[in-house]
């Protein structure tokens, strides 16, 4: 199972940057190959200063080795190896119009002292962060998720929403990061799905991503704006940051056990804007988003 996944996510890494360096026009994707120390390594991909992406990164990485402290406190175990491989990308487009995305998808193994298979799973999704906010492009962000879902089981895309609406909420400003998607984490074989039927669902939805995001960007890249627009769209980069660095498991687990620092933190863009108390004047479109974020919307 891990060299099948990990063979889907190179796959994937070439398809998305290669699309996306089309779309952009401009910029293409500089890579750079790095080893763990502990063990493994990964492929990071990052485009800056481009026609439609102010910045972006396109990821994977294959690690191993010993668990880490913070992982076997977590499982509760003395000893132990680990495999985990992903895919993780983040896209920060220039125009405010265009919506930043997120998605992940990712797989562990763990074993035991003989070398045996002691637990496994499956986790990812993808989300969507506007500054200003269409209601049509969430529309179709969310059908896309929800049709590569509903080809698995017909729960999974309202559970799995949910979760991404739980997760994505920066409680200490008691809003939402952005209008969601999908979250989901540790699937593991159970009675009625195998992990043959884990990968087939992980990577439809990976298989998917393009058809959800590609489609926004196009119609909204050409859109004019002007500052206030540009210095909104940082002000919510702000909030973006804040959640990475305070709430993301992601991050934190990169931090806590010797992570490669520079594909941690290529979340991050690249122009951000803190200011003092800034609330929006009610009617604007501004307004608008902040609105649906302090309640998440059932789009589909």
């Amino acid at each position: 199972m891990k060299d099948q996944f990990y063979e889907y996510i190179q796959q994937l890494q070439d398809t998305i940057t290669n699309n996306l360096e089309k779309i952009d026009g401009k910029a293409t994707f500089q890579e750079d190959l790095w080893e763990r120390p502990e063990g493994g390594g990964g492929r990071t991909r990052v485009i800056e200063n481009g026609g439609v992406f102010e910045k972006g990164g396109v990821n994977i990485s294959a690690v191993h080795g010993e668990l880490p402290e913070v992982l076997r406190k977590q499982f509760k175990v003395e000893t132990g190896n680990f495999f985990a491989c992903g895919l993780s990308l983040v896209l920060h487009p220039v125009n405010p119009f265009v919506p930043t995305v997120h998605a992940n998808w990712r797989y562990f193994e763990m074993y035991n002292e003989k070398g045996e298979i002691v637990t496994q799973w499956f986790g990812g999704g993808q989300d969507l962060t506007p500054y200003y906010l269409f209601d049509e492009d969430a529309v179709h962000f969310h059908t896309v998720c929800k049709d590569a879902c509903d080809k698995h089981h017909e729960d999974f895309y309202p559970k799995f929403k949910e979760t991404c609406d739980n997760y994505f909420w920066n409680a200490h400003r008691n809003e939402a990061r952005g209008v969601g998607g999908l979250f989901f984490d540790y699937l593991k074989e159970t009675e009625e799905f195998s992990m043959q039927d884990r990968y087939n669902f992980v990577t439809e939805v990976g298989n998917s991503f393009l058809n959800s995001y590609v489609p926004i960007v196009e119609k909204r890249k050409e859109t004019r704006f002007a500052k206030e627009h540009k210095d909104w769209q940082e002000v919510r980069r702000g909030r973006y940051v804040e959640f990475n660095l305070v709430h993301d498991r992601g991050t934190l687990f990169g931090l806590k056990t010797n992570g490669r620092i520079e594909s941690i933190l290529m979340s991050l863009p690249p122009t951000v804007q803190w200011k003092y108390n800034h609330v929006p004047e009610k009617g604007t479109e501004e307004f608008k988003l902040i609105e649906v974020l302090a309640n998440p919307k059932k789009w589909v």
